[in-house]
């Protein structure tokens, strides 16, 4: 069983920079593949970004590419989101989540996550 909460998120205006944190709990946290997902208002969740149980391999969307870092510290059961060159469209609630298993291929759908922590928000003013 892993227990996920996220922090970090605010207020911030275009251009600016927000660093999301993800505390889990759980001896194992490890082994686990983590991702973040987000949601803005009246649309459905979608990918952000995903990294390894080592931290050598890390996956992000399109959208974010070159302006977001994921990153992990095992030793705090901690991962990370960097966020800069904040857009409003980056407003949205940011999920962390945790997959137990799960092939390259499929860490960006939703459904392959275990667990899910309650979300922060993040918005971007223009």
């Amino acid at each position: 069983q892993v227990q996920l909460v996220e922090s970090g998120g605010g207020l911030v205006q275009a251009g600016g920079s927000l660093r999301l944190s993800c505390a889990a709990s759980g001896r194992t946290f490890s082994s686990y593949v983590m991702g973040w997902f987000r949601q803005a208002p009246g649309k459905e969740r979608e990918f952000v970004a995903a990294i390894t149980w080592s931290g050598g391999s890390t996956y992000y969307a399109d959208s974010v590419k070159g302006r977001f870092t994921i990153s992990r510290d095992n030793a705090k059961n901690t991962v990370y989101l960097q966020m800069n060159s904040l857009k409003p469209e980056d407003t949205a609630v940011y999920y962390c989540a945790a997959a137990a298993a799960v092939y390259s291929n499929r860490m960006y759908t939703s459904r392959s996550y275990d667990y899910w922590g309650q979300g922060t928000q993040v918005t971007v003013s223009s």
